[in-house]
């Protein structure tokens, strides 16, 4: 099972996550925040709040939104291959 060990608010909507499968960059999640839950996201003082939850190990923020660690490995692979 996938797990994120390090994340960190970079700019506007972009993480920097650390997988426990030894990789590591840059997550753009502008237009990802769909669903009432992400509404609060969608303000940058908000979303720049991210943290690890120590018993998921995944993205969690204040307002109780999360995302799976699988979710936002396919997204940083979608990613990376656009940047290609």
């Amino acid at each position: 099972m996938l797990h994120i060990k390090a994340a960190k608010h970079i700019f506007d909507f972009k993480l920097w996550l650390s997988f426990d499968d030894g990789s590591s960059g840059e997550v753009d999640l502008n237009g990802m925040l769909i669903g009432s839950i992400f509404e609060p996201l969608k303000n940058i003082d908000v979303f720049s709040q991210v943290a690890i939850d120590s018993e998921l190990e995944t993205v969690v923020w204040p307002n109780g939104a999360d995302l799976a660690p699988k979710y936002l490995k396919e997204l940083y692979n979608k990613q990376i291959k656009q940047d290609k």
